[in-house]
């Protein structure tokens, strides 16, 4: 159905893809993985149409594609469903998929749409396309929500339709792929079959090295409260409530993961802790002092530092230098300035530690973040929040959308900030990854509270019908204030 030959595409000196092969059978379900910054979405890209290849072929169903737009790949039978969302939020379901449904016509008949994706959503929970290519689909998912689309894709397989799956869980890509292609540096590093392979043989194939090394983590008894919400409430720009009533604490060298299906009052919650929103009720407090009142340069001051969910529009400046977006957090103080200059010389000193301690690939503070993949991206965040080593840590999806080596460095160095005495609220989506780096484990469904235990009573099951609003279970005190049971 599908064969790309060839491939390759630069932007300046950077070879984002280097001669590469990819075919697709009907009724098979093609995994695409590699590192961040491995040439994936750009080879996508050049499918859908999005941008052009430097050189190479595309042929799909006896077709050449040459030139296309989206707009033509779809006309084609190929659809693509991007990680980040690409959608139109003041909108309604309708006519965000008029925008590039050709079936819409000349002439724009909502009503008529509105059925066709009643029908698909019937048939599917999605529109149909010969040939689909998901990036990271599964990312805003509850484990309930994951099956379903797996099944899903099992289903389009049976009828003789095409995947190309991307994601960084590697668990996922082997329950449900027939093949496996591995990129790094841009080119093609394997071809594998799902079945003779396991998830430690991809993770090694993706970043050249070895990632499942045992976690640095030390049992330790938590210390004094650093994070205290306090019966906390808030509202969101239409004045509906999304937090309703949290409490709990987080104490010294503990760290506590919120799970959660997004959308279900994760994002406020964290906005208030960190002060950018303020709450409608209830009290936040950093190491005894009371900072509701304050905004973000009160909670700074008092210690707290802050991780955002999306590295590229909260978290960086992508058009400023690594040295600039390092600056961000301190360049208010010395030895970043003089008097009322900013120093050039102690900024540039500051990025070449960080890069170093941190391990940023990339050719020097001068850089412009923008040109970084993800995962140095996402570093540059780190370097900067945890750099200065902080009392409290707010992070919110920090390992979204990252590979197994770059999951690994972010939660080692968590871990390290947990062992340094810091209290780590750890926002994730990601059920097996709060348990690797949690103490206690939260579930937030519908802004509450739903469940709060210690990470050694946990049940992966009876946490995914949390998640999906199915199961409320009564908090373990203990659990709820950060104390060890006995």
């Amino acid at each position: 159905m599908l064969r790309m030959r060839g491939i390759s595409k630069s932007f300046g000196s950077v070879h984002a893809n280097r001669s590469i092969d990819l075919e697709v059978a009907p009724g098979r379900i093609v995994g695409l993985l590699g590192e961040n910054g491995s040439g994936k979405t750009t080879l996508m890209n050049i499918l859908f149409g999005i941008v052009p290849p430097d050189a190479g072929t595309i042929v799909f169903k006896g077709r050449p594609l040459v030139g296309h737009s989206p707009r033509e790949a779809i006309a084609a039978g190929i659809g693509m469903i991007h990680q980040h969302f690409m959608l139109v939020p003041a909108m309604t379901v309708t006519e965000n998929v008029m925008l590039g449904w050709e079936a819409t016509g000349r002439w724009l008949r909502p009503a008529g749409v509105a059925q066709q994706i009643s029908s698909a959503s019937s048939a599917y929970g999605l529109r149909g396309a010969e040939l689909l290519v998901l990036d990271e689909p599964t990312s805003s998912l509850s484990p309930p929500e994951v099956a379903g689309l797996l099944r899903i894709l099992r289903r389009l397989r049976e009828e003789g339709r095409s995947v190309i799956f991307i994601s960084h869980k590697l668990g996922e890509v082997l329950e449900v792929c027939d093949e496996v292609v591995v990129l790094r540096d841009g080119g093609v590093a394997g071809r594998v079959g799902a079945a003779s392979v396991d998830r430690h043989e991809l993770a090694r194939m993706m970043v050249g090295r070895e990632v499942n090394a045992p976690l640095d983590r030390i049992a330790r008894a938590p210390g004094a409260e650093r994070l205290v919400v306090a019966n906390l409430t808030a509202r969101d720009a239409l004045e509906i409530e999304r937090v309703r009533g949290l409490s709990f604490s987080v104490r010294a060298g503990e760290v506590l993961a919120l799970v959660g299906v997004d959308g279900n009052g994760q994002a406020e919650l964290a906005r208030v802790i960190v002060g950018i929103e303020r709450p409608t009720g209830g009290a936040v407090f950093v190491d005894g002092a009371d900072v509701t009142a304050g905004g973000v340069a009160a909670r700074r001051a008092a210690g707290l530092a802050h991780v955002p969910a999306d590295r590229a529009t909260t978290g960086l400046v992508t058009d400023m230098t690594i040295a600039e977006n390092l600056a961000l957090r301190a360049f208010d103080e010395p030895p970043l300035r003089h008097g009322p200059w900013l120093d050039p010389d102690a900024m540039t000193e500051l990025a070449r530690e960080r890069i170093a301690d941190f391990a940023i690939r990339a050719p020097g503070p001068a850089t412009v973040v923008r040109t970084l993949s993800g995962g140095n991206q996402q570093k540059i965040v780190l370097a900067r929040e945890l750099g200065s080593r902080p009392a409290v840590l707010v992070a919110e999806q920090p390992t979204r959308g990252l590979d197994p080596g770059a999951t690994r460095f972010v939660i080692d160095q968590v871990i390290a900030l947990r062992a340094a005495g810091a209290a780590v609220l750890y926002v994730t989506t990601e059920l097996e990854e709060a348990l690797l780096v949690a103490d206690r484990i939260g579930v937030m469904h519908q802004g509450r509270l739903v469940g709060l235990l210690r990470r050694e009573h946990v049940d992966l099951g009876r946490l995914g019908l949390m998640m999906a609003g199915a199961l409320e279970e009564p908090s373990d005190p203990a659990a709820l204030y950060g104390v060890p049971t006995p």
